[in-house]
């Protein structure tokens, strides 16, 4: 099963972590879409555009017009959405311009901890 975990990390553990990889010369283990904050992984899978992700997990490529029937949206907001999911690295197009989320599972982490 293809999983992606997304997880909250500095941009420096981000590029710590790409760099040991690198000099490893083995693929990470799992694939990561990291985001700076909490805060920021929540602005941008907002609950209207988990519902798309969950709808695409293990999918494969569609169109736009697809996602909004499979959510049972307006094509117009499910398009806004879907940008801001392709922007932020969650979502990929693919070369015949559809849409998609190549994983099957997610893994959400983060830590929580007293200032």
């Amino acid at each position: 099963m293809k999983t992606v975990t997304l997880d909250v990390r500095s941009p420096a553990e981000v590029m710590a972590g790409a760099l040991a990889a690198a000099k490893s010369g083995r693929p990470a283990k799992t694939a990561r879409i990291s985001f700076a904050t909490p805060e920021l992984l929540w602005r941008v899978l907002t609950a209207k555009r988990w519902e798309i992700v969950k709808a695409l997990c293990g999918a494969g490529p569609v169109s736009i017009r697809e996602v909004a029937r499979r959510v049972n949206r307006d094509v117009k907001a499910v398009h806004s959405d879907v940008t801001a999911l392709l922007q932020a690295g969650v979502l990929d197009r693919t070369d015949s311009g559809q849409v998609e989320f190549p994983y099957e599972a997610i893994k959400v982490e983060f830590m929580l901890q007293a200032a």
